[in-house]
């Protein structure tokens, strides 16, 4: 896996107005965090940390904090804002060689589904999965080959089976399937009447004339 390196100051100054400040400075206020470790208010540049959270894959961070040191962590947690969607916040977690630890890796699918040259329409429903693994062991993501998947076939958690790598999602999750195209109903034609012919009405009104009429008469 490629770490990269990740330049921090301690932050120092908290609240609100602080928040909008770092911003306006280009900045992302954030919080590095471990089992073994006091946690550490940081603030990185935007610049810095945009590539590591727009992006595919899981990448191993060597976050340097000035005056604080160095640690190796990955990016656990992201908030945006919800009107821009800008990064507001960052959460790292540190990682200690010879521990496990879980996080989020997403899954890339490979080769071209046997089912969708025949029609078939695909559905990729599960994004990224929850792991537990070694820092040496982190991916930077999990690879399904679907060129065997046929119409109707479906790879669910269970499925999937990565050396040195714990899945922690339900087992009966769907992560891709293959499906039938739908079919659209076509509307039935409707009879149009003839020029100059009436609607005929139900039978039950017909007869409840012919009975008022037959009343008249006696």
């Amino acid at each position: 896996m490629e770490t990269v390196a990740l330049e921090a100051q301690a932050r120092k100054n908290f609240g609100k107005r602080s928040r909008n400040l770092l911003r306006n400075q280009g900045k992302v206020p954030g919080v590095y965090y471990s089992r073994h470790d006091e946690p550490i208010p940081i603030e990185v540049p935007k610049a810095a940390i945009q590539p590591l959270v727009y992006s595919s894959a899981t990448h191993l961070i060597l976050l340097k904090v000035e005056d604080n040191g160095e640690f190796e962590c990955v990016l656990k947690d992201v908030q945006f804002d919800p009107v821009t969607d800008e990064i507001i916040h960052v959460d790292l977690m540190g990682l200690k060689q010879g521990e496990t630890f879980q996080l989020e890796v997403p899954i890339q699918l490979v080769g071209t589904s046997v089912g969708v040259r025949e029609g078939g329409l695909l559905q990729h429903a599960l994004h990224k999965v929850e792991i537990e693994c070694l820092p040496k062991d982190i991916p930077q993501h999990l690879e399904i080959d679907i060129s065997n998947l046929n119409v109707g076939d479906s790879v669910h958690v269970k499925d999937l089976n990565f050396e040195n790598i714990k899945i922690l999602n339900p087992e009966d999750t769907i992560v891709v399937s293959v499906v039938h195209p739908k079919v659209e109903k076509e509307e039935e034609p409707t009879e149009e009447l003839l020029e100059g012919e009436e609607a005929k009405e139900p039978e039950v009104i017909e007869k409840g004339k012919e009975s008022a009429e037959d009343k008249k008469e006696e």
